[in-house]
């Protein structure tokens, strides 16, 4: 490797910084020099601002105007390959540099020096008498592992005072110990044996194996049916990266997966890894920054914002349920993770393992078009089976007009409750109501700063806005005609289904999983522990039960509302439909008790609903990338959406006016524009959302385009304006 480049104490150095600025900035050299891609800290105004040396400075400013770097933070320098990436992502996204390096260093006290603090971890034995607040204390020791707590973060995090963790302490219960601020991450062992394969499982094992022990980039969807082991396989991958001295990244959509999972890795080398998400502490969260960057840190198991770590030597990226929507990140920086880990790992020569029992089209294009390599794992791990499907055709059930469980639904939960085993039912809307309806004027109660209804939340005892999360306390008068204890609430959410649930089975132990109704990550992940040693005979949940959860006792899945993601005009609306229909009836059966799987639907014969029952997995993915082809949609055309807000809707309008009759730089590379219009959620938080959508062949070499487009009008005020290259989203 060729040593970095070194600038001299007095030499102009260009810096990145991560505030809002539109170019470099020239400073000296600090005494002592500095490498390129140190981290500094330099003065830009009154203030000090976090930076990194980009390259030689450009000389054009009065060099006797120019100042000093302030220091050089105790920190690796960023590495070349890290750079690169940074540059890639942001030319791909349309994503200003300083906004790309506010995610790369999301970690606080990056500048302070080396120094001891106090850490507290679980000591020995229990505590002399137990209390509500040193059970709490106890319980968030036990659910972060071996993982330290300063005494601020440990008090905040159980909900007690400083004075109840000194009083464990004294005890022992609780371990008090002076430690560097970052220390390395335990070793792993990859030598450990993992469990024993079957003969599918071991060959994809090998072949992924192999395919990270070759050190060049490539990419392999391993696509496995619901329950086959895909984790086991590639956990093999894994210990052939660590093995050979590199460091892995696994992605997980979601917090509540990480507990299990974690338990598993634990299990298969011998130690906790690295855990990067909004969950972990800000000690930990610097802590593992650093030891990422100097190579303390073997493997990390993150959200999608992981990826801009600072690796040493990254070898192997694995994308658990690539298809999953919670990967683009929609607000800030707008990128989808499972792309920008493909790029990241072309750049390091890492492999990228995209895992998923369904998944996304782009994906299955990718592989079809042999860019990808592709794994199949067609059969259950060990005696489980395949659930068998159904439908329930609500056209033809007798149910009044509040209740949504039909009785042939009642019957088949009933029926697994006298048998001992767990059922679920589940509803993709989180809350009690999706609307609140006044009987006397028929008035819907609205966000006071969205075009959105605000959703009644009767466990908060709340509306809700899901799209600013604005929350008010439940009228009992009608904001429109002032008439008394006439709002209604209308359709079912999460909630009410549990409502309802506790009528029809009011001796069954009823669980509901929904992200908001509990005040914590480790509330939720205690709760689907519970659940999974037998604590429920009945769980009602959102989307957050079809990512990954294994209930082994849970052998029936009720789906209310199959029909709920067909509507719209999403062009993901069958694929997403597809995706949780799978995903959610692949809860059931995961052990050795066969699993049944009823989908409650109005429409049986709809060719989604027909090809979830078929299995037809295939069918279905040639049949839907045959209309998108025909249409020219992703994966088979480009797409950008151009998201312009603002106080004043017509500013915002006019702009984009503006902007759709300058679209000569589009149409010079064949690209239409469609639009402007209101988003479909026309004001979110008080600012008014007009769209546009650009529309372009494959090929086309879409973002200069845009770039040169969007530079034709000038942004002032408070209108902003977004680019969304490949949107997930419409609303």
């Amino acid at each position: 490797m060729t040593r970095p480049e070194f600038y001299d104490e007095g030499a102009l150095v260009a810096v990145l910084t991560t505030q809002p600025l539109d170019r470099l900035l020239d400073y000296k050299a600090p005494e002592g020099g500095c490498l390129l891609g140190a981290f500094v800290e330099v003065p830009l105004g009154p203030r000090k601002v976090l930076g990194i040396v980009w390259g030689p400075g450009r000389g054009d400013w009065d060099i006797s105007k120019v100042r000093s770097v302030i220091r050089v933070l105790d920190a690796a320098p960023m590495r070349e390959e890290m750079r690169t990436f940074l540059l890639k992502a942001a030319e791909y996204t349309l994503t200003p540099m300083p906004a790309m390096l506010r995610l790369a260093t999301r970690a606080p006290g990056l500048g302070d020096p080396p120094s001891m603090r106090k850490i507290y971890r679980r000591g020995e034995g229990e505590p002399d008498r137990a209390t509500d607040a040193r059970r709490r204390v106890m319980e968030t020791l036990a659910d972060y592992g071996d993982l330290s707590f300063t005494l601020k973060e440990l008090s905040e995090m159980a909900g007690v005072t400083s004075s109840v963790v000194k009083g464990l302490v004294k005890q022992g219960v609780v371990s008090e110990e002076d430690a560097p601020r970052d220390v390395p991450f335990r070793r792993l062992d990859p030598s450990l044996p993992g469990k024993e394969l079957t003969e599918d499982q071991a060959a994809g094992a090998a072949m992924l194996a192999e395919a990270v022990r070759s050190e060049t980039y490539g990419t392999t969807l391993l696509r496995g049916v619901t329950g086959s082991g895909k984790t086991e396989v590639y956990l093999e991958a894994v210990a052939a990266c660590l093995a050979q001295g590199r460091q892995a990244l696994v992605l997980l959509p979601e917090i509540a997966l990480t507990a299990e999972f974690l338990k598993r890795v634990q299990a298969r080398f011998g130690a906790r890894p690295a855990e990067w998400h909004s969950g972990a502490t800000m000690t930990e969260r610097r802590r593992i920054w650093r030891m990422v960057g100097q190579g303390g840190a073997q493997l990390v198991i993150g959200a999608r914002s992981a990826l801009f770590l600072p690796y040493q030597n990254l070898g192997l990226i694995v994308v658990d349920e690539e298809h999953d929507t919670s990967y683009k990140q929609e607000d800030g920086v707008l990128y989808n993770a499972r792309d920008m880990a493909v790029l990241r790992a072309s750049i390091c020569g890492a492999h990228v393992v995209l895992a998923s029992a369904t998944p996304s089209l782009e994906s299955w294009a990718n592989a079809e078009a042999g860019k990808y390599k592709r794994l199949e794992l067609t059969s259950r791990f060990g005696p489980a089976v395949m659930p068998t499907m159904g439908t329930i055709d609500m056209r033809a059930a007798a149910l009044p007009a509040d209740r949504w469980v039909s009785p042939d639904l009642q019957k088949a939960v009933q029926a697994r409750i006298d048998a001992g085993e767990q059922a679920m039912l589940f509803i993709n809307r989180r809350g009690y109501a999706p609307i609140t309806l006044c009987r006397a004027c028929g008035h819907q109660i609205a966000c006071d700063q969205c075009d959105a209804r605000m959703v009644e939340h009767r466990f908060l005892k709340r509306l809700m806005c899901h799209q600013c999360g604005e929350t008010k306390p439940m009228p009992t008068v009608c904001p429109s005609c002032e008439a008394e204890d006439r709002l209604a609430p209308v359709g079912p959410g999460v909630e009410r289904l549990g409502e309802e649930a506790a009528l029809l089975w009011p001796d069954a132990r009823i669980a509901t999983l929904s992200s908001d109704m509990y005040g914590s990550a480790r509330a939720l992940k205690a709760e689907i522990e519970s659940i999974a040693q037998g604590g429920a005979d009945i769980v009602i949940g959102t989307q957050l039960v079809a990512k990954g959860h294994n209930f082994p006792n849970l052998t029936l899945v009720g789906v209310i509302d199959a029909d709920l993601g067909l509507q719209g005009s999403d062009l993901r609306a069958a694929e997403r439909t597809f995706q949780l229909m799978r995903q959610v009836a692949g809860r059931a059966g995961r052990a050795d008790k066969p699993g049944t799987a009823l989908l409650q639907t109005y429409q049986p014969d709809h060719p989604v609903i027909r090809a979830i029952l078929a299995g037809d997995e295939e069918g279905f993915w040639r049949a839907e990338a045959a209309q998108r082809e025909a249409a020219g949609v992703p994966p088979y055309g480009r797409m950008a959406g151009i998201i312009l807000s603002g106080p004043d809707v017509a500013a915002v309008f006019d702009i984009a006016n503006h902007l759709a009759r300058a679209d000569g730089p589009l149409r010079q590379v064949g690209a239409q524009v469609y639009g402007p219009a209101p988003a479909p959620i026309a004001r979110v938080r008080g600012r008014h959302r007009v769209r546009m959508l650009v529309k372009a062949d494959k090929g086309v070499a879409l973002q200069g385009a845009l770039r040169k487009w969007v530079r034709q009008v000038q942004i002032k005020g408070d209108i902003r304006l977004a680019i969304d290259i490949d949107p997930q989203s419409f609303y």
